[in-house]
């Protein structure tokens, strides 16, 4: 079990900073989900920053909608939407409250929970290695294994079932950093970053 008296829920103040130290300071650190008796948790391994204000590929560039409202909260809300017609996304909510940012997560490492993710992804045990590194490597496999749907958009990350708690804060050497992955819009904008040879990773 993870002991928050040891590794603390994050609070408001740690999301309410700009949405690239967010994005940065997430890596490494644990997002759990509680479902009644089953705990759900993974270390955050690699994420993608977006930010409205500047970013044509952010869903509120082009102002507030009933689809992208919980990313014009303030930081610390949890993000999901529903995308390709195929899979839903979670992301973190940032910044201060009007501004429309938020951290894609990417991919996690399993930690608690894992025979439910796999159960949830797969509907059958593990044939090999390989598909448990690629459980929860891609943000619709993080949604799937940890059943995060729409119901879950807008719950408050300080204050509900759903949270992330501190750990370590990864050393800049442990970090990598390239574009974004499956955008068409500023693509050139280097948000996404990752722990490297973590092999959870989405690529």
């Amino acid at each position: 079990m993870i002991d928050t008296t040891k590794n603390p829920i994050l609070t408001r103040k740690f999301y309410i900073r700009p949405v690239l130290v967010v994005a940065k300071d997430l890596l490494g650190k644990v997002l759990i989900k509680k479902d009644g008796n089953r705990v759900f948790a993974a270390r955050i391994v690699e994420v993608e920053a977006y930010d409205g204000n500047i970013d044509k590929a952010s869903h509120s560039f082009n102002g507030k909608t009933k689809r992208n409202e919980v990313m014009f909260n303030e930081g610390g809300y949890f993000y999901v939407y529903f995308t390709y017609g195929a899979h839903f996304c979670c992301n973190v909510v940032t910044c201060k409250k009007n501004h429309g940012a938020a951290v894609l997560i990417r991919a996690v490492e399993p930690l608690l929970g894992i025979n439910k993710m796999i159960e949830n992804r797969f509907g059958r045990k593990l044939k090999s290695e390989k598909e448990f590194y690629n459980l929860t490597s891609g943000p619709g496999k993080v949604c799937k294994a940890f059943g995060f749907d729409k119901s879950h958009s807008g719950f408050d990350l300080t204050n509900s079932n759903i949270f992330i708690v501190d750990q370590l804060k990864l050393s800049k050497k442990m970090i990598g950093v390239s574009k974004r992955i499956g955008i068409t819009k500023s693509v050139s904008l280097p948000w996404r970053f990752f722990e490297i040879d973590n092999p959870h990773l989405s690529r």
